[in-house]
């Protein structure tokens, strides 16, 4: 009996994760702020308990939903007030502007040097002097301007003009045709099958991913 108990608790733990994640919404870890870090190590600490709490699974489930409704309440709250997402989450602080870096800035951001400098190398700056604005985000990460003769050319600035880039559509995965897609182009599997014997391909299962835009331009990646 006791293995299809295991059985029920993980499930149960399994889906109530999956749900607060669902409402929590989809953040990357480098976006979340020090709270929302701290809960979802709490939340699924809890579940593992959850999962193997065989006499009262009851109380971590509700600890559980508690954690996850407490911060997707206090998301809404920060969202509508900005004095509360201010004191919540911090706000945004400059370390470098125009060669002078702000050491209070640094200390209220528990950034050191040696941290600030490892940034700036990461993101391609390894002359200070490139940067005219540094500035540490709430999530920890930051965000740097380039003065403008540091920045790269575009083709605007050199007056180019420039080809839109093709927006392609997956009509082959895996081997197998997403019909779906082929016909909102336009197009069909007689159409498709000439354009794969042009190249060489003899049915789409030859085909790991086929690709076309809107000018009816095939990429074709075959299978090895």
């Amino acid at each position: 009996m006791e293995p299809a108990i295991i059985f029920l608790t993980s499930g149960l733990s399994i889906f109530t994760l999956f749900f607060i994640a669902k409402l929590m919404g989809h953040r990357q870890i480098a976006q979340l702020d020090v709270f929302d870090y701290i809960t979802g190590i709490t939340i699924g600490s809890i579940a593992a308990e959850l999962a193997t709490d065989l006499e009262d699974p009851i109380q971590p489930l509700l600890a559980m939903l508690l954690y996850g409704g407490f911060t997707v309440l206090l998301n809404v709250i920060t969202n509508k007030f900005n004095r509360v997402s201010r004191f919540v989450n911090g706000m945004p602080v400059v370390i470098l502007k125009n060669n002078t870096l702000y050491r209070e800035n640094m200390k209220k951001a528990k950034l050191d040097l040696s941290e600030l400098l490892l940034m700036c190398r990461q993101a391609g700056y390894f002359d200070l002097s490139a940067i005219q604005l540094a500035v540490f985000e709430c999530n920890g990460t930051m965000s740097f301007l380039p003065r403008a003769e540091s920045k790269p050319a575009t083709p605007q600035d050199i007056n180019l003009a420039v080809q839109k880039s093709p927006i392609y559509t997956e009509i082959i995965m895996d081997g197998q045709i997403i019909a779906k897609n082929l016909h909102r182009l336009g197009l069909d599997e007689t159409w498709l099958d000439k354009q794969l014997h042009a190249h060489g391909y003899h049915n789409p299962r030859e085909v790991f991913l086929g690709q076309c835009d809107e000018d009816n331009q095939l990429l074709l990646f075959g299978m090895k």
